[in-house]
């Protein structure tokens, strides 16, 4: 049985995890870290070709200034120690989201990274960073504004297939399979749009107890699932 092509994570309870254990919050983080190397050795392993993980939101901002800075050098300091497993595993990786926002030192680590691993066929890794669903799809609009103005096209034109090569994630297929740990029970402005018909399996794992296993067990439910997309 074909696996889903494509996986999108929201990795929820780093936070908690560590508190649970009396750890300060950036503790859970990099363990979180070690969880993400796994999923991704088990997605190239089982044949998923793309894996989008939440890795950091426009609304991770407002956290507190220490978090966010610990949180900016642990996003540099993976990227620079994984990139050269990504190259010898033939994994591609990706980024979307408002990437200017990012301290100027992780967006070199991530274009060098970017580059650096272009040739991978096996898996595309996307991570969302800056990330917001409604900040992207307002981004999407202003751009067709822009195409409408300079007579590029149509009014008339637009349709949810333009409104989709306007996204961020316009290269890539809509996600088969949303995993959200923690269990809660909410989006929190992840692909607002790309997640109209994904099949959502959500655990009450914690995101660094998540791992080869539990991403097993989620496609497993995914396989269970009658996909419709709105027919009988």
């Amino acid at each position: 049985m074909k696996p889903p092509r494509h996986i999108a994570i929201i990795m929820d309870g780093n936070g908690r995890w560590a508190k649970e254990r009396g750890l300060p919050r950036i503790k859970g983080h990099e363990k979180g870290a070690e969880s993400l190397r796994a999923v991704v050795e088990g997605c190239a392993e089982v044949g998923v070709e793309f894996l989008t993980v939440y890795a950091f939101s426009t609304e991770n901002w407002s956290r507190p200034k220490a978090e966010v800075s610990a949180l900016m050098k642990l996003l540099e300091l993976f990227i620079e120690r994984e990139t050269p497993e990504l190259i010898e595993k033939g994994i591609r990786l990706q980024a979307i989201g408002r990437l200017t926002d990012l301290p100027e030192s992780c967006q070199r680590a991530l274009h060098k990274a970017i580059e650096a691993t272009s040739g991978g066929t096996r898996l595309t890794l996307v991570l969302a960073l800056s990330y917001s669903g409604r900040t992207e799809i307002t981004d999407a609009v202003k751009s067709i504004v822009r195409d409408v103005q300079a007579g590029r096209i149509d009014s008339a034109m637009i349709d949810p297939e333009l409104i989709s090569r306007h996204l961020y994630t316009r290269v890539y297929p809509d996600p088969d399979l949303l995993i959200r740990t923690s269990g809660e029970m909410r989006l929190s402005n992840f692909l607002l749009w790309q997640l109209s018909y994904t099949e959502i399996v959500v655990t009450q794992k914690l995101w660094p107890d998540f791992g080869k296993d539990e991403l097993r067990e989620a496609i497993a439910e995914f396989h269970g699932r009658d996909r419709r997309f709105g027919a009988v």
